[in-house]
Order: C-alpha cells, then sequence, then structure tokens
C-alpha cells in the first residue's frame, strides 16, 4: 500500500484548493466593506476634531495671552476705524478693544522709563475722573515692559484707568506708533479716530481731542 496522499487526478490537494479559495474571499469582503467593517474614514475624523475641539476652551486660550495682531492695512490716520485687538491687563485680565465698542477711547502708548509719559499720566486721570461718566475708556499700552512695574508705576501716581501689556510691541507697530512715547490715540463712539497726538499733553489739548470725540451718536 502506497503512504502518498491522493492528490486526485490532475496531481493537486483538494483541500489547498479549498482553502485558497477561503483566503481569497476574506480579502474581497476587507476590500469592499473594510470601511464600513471599521466604522468609515468620514466619521473617524469628525469625531477626532470634535474630541480637539472639545480640549481647546475658549477662555484657556484667552488667558494665554498671545499678542494678537489683528488684520489692519497700514498706520491708523485720523478718519480711520481702529483696528482691534486683545491683550492681558496689567493684573493678567484679558482686555479686548472691542468690547468697548459704543464708548469713546483713548489709546495711550507710554512706558515707565518715559519722562514725558509720567508728566501726561495725571492729566489722562484728571480727563477719566471728568469724563467717566459719560462711558470715556482709557487703555495705556505699556511697551513691553513687566507687570510688576507697570502695576507699581499706576499705584504710585494713583491711576485708575486700565494699563495694559503690549509685552512684544506688536499693536504699537500696528498703529504706526514708530516708537514715539507717548503717543495717543482719540477714539469716538463709532471706531472712528478723532485725533493722533504725539508727546505729552496738556489738560485743555485733551479737553480739546475730547470736545470731537465724546458726542453721542446720532
Amino acid at each position: 500500500m502506497s503512504n502518498e496522499t491522493n492528490v486526485g487526478g490532475n496531481g493537486r490537494n483538494p483541500v489547498l484548493i479549498v482553502a485558497g479559495f477561503v483566503v481569497l474571499g476574506l480579502a474581497l469582503t476587507l476590500v469592499i466593506f473594510g470601511s464600513n467593517l471599521f466604522g468609515g474614514q468620514d466619521e473617524t475624523d469628525t469625531q477626532t476634531g470634535e474630541s480637539i475641539l472639545q480640549q481647546v476652551p475658549a477662555l484657556e486660550l484667552a488667558e494665554e495671552n498671545v499678542d494678537q495682531l489683528p488684520l489692519g492695512g497700514g498706520p491708523l490716520e485720523i478718519g480711520s476705524v481702529a483696528y482691534d485687538f486683545a491683550l492681558n491687563d496689567a493684573n493678567g485680565n484679558p482686555v479686548q478693544f472691542s468690547d468697548f465698542a459704543g464708548q469713546p477711547i483713548i489709546i495711550n502708548f507710554w512706558a515707565t522709563w518715559c519722562g514725558p509719559c509720567r508728566v501726561e499720566m495725571p492729566e489722562l486721570e484728571a480727563a477719566y475722573q471728568k469724563y467717566q461718566a459719560d462711558g470715556l475708556v482709557i487703555l495705556a499700552l505699556d511697551q513691553q515692559e513687566p507687570a510688576e512695574d507697570v502695576a507699581l508705576f499706576f499705584e504710585e501716581l494713583g491711576l485708575s484707568f486700565t494699563a495694559v501689556l503690549d509685552n512684544e510691541g506688536i499693536i504699537s507697530e500696528l498703529y504706526g506708533v514708530a516708537n514715539v512715547l507717548p503717543t495717543t490715540f482719540f477714539i469716538n463712539r463709532t471706531g472712528e479716530v478723532t485725533a493722533i497726538h504725539r508727546g505729552p499733553m496738556t489738560e485743555s489739548q485733551i479737553d480739546g481731542y475730547l470736545a470731537e470725540t465724546l458726542p453721542a451718536l446720532d
């Protein structure tokens, strides 16, 4: 009796032939239905995107205080619409310029080492006390100094308006300050620049600029 396996008349093992068809069928099934069997690429991408968004709360982004450069077209001039920006104040709180829409605003670019800025600050404080009831907002954008130095300066001079940190000088560059400190922009209730003053201001000058800035909307 022979010990060789009977493979049929053509010499092929039928067991191997059946196994080959089974493997081929599984491969075709994966090719045709694989995306559905594993949830689909589109659904996976959607779920991944939603998961990423849920991990980045808006408040945490604001508190990181990366200076935000608005989309703008060149240095501001009288009659221009002021650019929006977001920075932190000296206490680490986020300040968004557009949050004060509808109010008259003074933006003052300054630094603690600037002598003329120190001379001007009491005049700005007097104007703030005088016109605060009219909705006046003063944002004093300090140029690239530590928050502790700015806070001590404001405490020393008894200033009550808002000190803001322009950490990288990005907003002063956007507004076209050109390192001339102090430089002050007066912005009316519609967001339009009504006056630009380079150098320290007197009380009468501030009052004159505000006379063009404070009038209510029609």
